[in-house]
C-alpha cells in the first residue's frame, strides 16, 4: 500500500471500520457491542473512541444520524488504495450477452453529491423494510445516469431500485413506479467492492463494445446487486453490470 501512502495497518483498520459503519447505518439487528467485537475490539468503549476519532461521532450517534460527508472523507483513502492497487483485468470471455425481460421496479432517485448517497440508501432500505420488498424477495438494481468523474456534484443522479410486482402505495418517500425495459444486454460479473464500478464500466465501453461490433441501446448502464456487503465480506460481494444493446 506504499504506492498510495496508506500503511497496511491503517488499511486494515479502515476496512474494519467501514464494515462497522455499514452495520450501524444499514443493519439494525446487531448491537454496538456485537459490531465492536466483529471489528476486532475487545471492549465497546475502545471501539467507540476509535470510531469517534475516525468519523467524528460515537457509534450510537452515527447509527441515529450519520454524518455522510465525514464518512466519505474518512474512507476515501481506502477506496483510492483499492482502485489503484487492486485492479481487475477483464477479457471478452467475461462478458455474456443476455436477453433480459422487462422488470418492474420501485425507484428512489438520488440527486446531488455522491458523498450523500448513504442517506438516500438509508431511506430506501427503511422503505423496503416497511413494504416487505427486501432481498432476496425483491431484486436490487442501480441505474447510473451520471459519471461522478465528469458530473458536477449537484447534478449527479443515481436510481436505487427494488424489483416488485406490487402497486406502489402512497407514502412519505418519493418512490417512482417504473421499469427496466426488456432487451439484449452485455453482462459483466464483478466480484468484490461495488463502491466503484468505474473499471468494469470502462472496460465494457472502451474495450469490449468497440471490439464486439455491438451498438448500445438508449438506456443507461445499470447493475444488479446479487450479494451485499456487509452481509458478505466486501471481497465476496457480487454485482452484475448491464450494458443495454440494440
Amino acid at each position: 500500500m506504499a504506492t498510495v501512502r496508506l500503511p497496511l495497518n491503517r488499511y486494515v483498520q479502515l476496512a474494519r471500520m467501514k464494515r462497522a459503519s455499514y452495520k450501524l447505518a444499514f443493519r439494525r439487528n446487531e448491537t454496538v457491542t456485537e459490531i465492536a467485537m466483529d471489528a476486532g475490539y475487545g471492549a465497546p468503549d475502545a471501539f467507540a473512541r476509535a470510531f469517534r476519532q475516525r468519523l467524528g461521532q460515537r457509534p450510537s450517534a452515527f447509527r441515529k444520524a450519520p454524518d455522510w460527508e465525514r464518512w466519505w472523507i474518512t474512507f476515501e483513502p481506502l477506496h483510492t488504495a483499492r482502485n489503484r492497487c487492486m485492479q481487475t483485468t477483464y477479457q471478452s470471455s467475461d462478458v455474456t450477452i443476455r436477453s433480459v425481460p422487462s422488470t418492474r421496479v420501485a425507484i428512489l432517485q438520488h440527486q446531488g453529491s455522491p458523498s450523500n448517497i448513504g442517506a438516500t440508501v438509508q431511506r430506501f432500505i427503511a422503505w423496503r423494510q416497511s413494504t416487505g420488498l427486501i432481498p432476496p424477495i425483491s431484486p436490487t438494481f442501480n441505474i447510473f445516469h451520471s459519471d461522478p468523474r465528469t458530473t458536477p456534484p449537484g447534478e449527479f443522479r443515481l436510481d436505487l431500485c427494488a424489483g416488485t410486482d406490487q402497486p406502489i402505495e402512497p407514502n412519505d418517500v418519493p418512490i417512482i413506479d417504473s421499469n427496466i425495459p426488456a432487451g439484449r444486454c452485455a453482462v459483466l460479473k464483478v466480484v468484490g467492492s461495488a463502491d466503484n464500478l468505474e473499471q468494469a464500466a470502462l472496460y465494457l465501453y472502451s474495450e469490449w463494445l468497440p471490439a464486439s461490433g455491438e451498438e448500445p441501446r438508449d438506456f443507461p448502464l445499470y447493475c444488479q446487486r446479487i450479494t451485499f456487503f456487509p452481509d458478505v465480506p466486501e471481497s465476496e460481494a457480487i454485482t452484475e453490470l448491464f450494458l443495454p444493446l440494440i
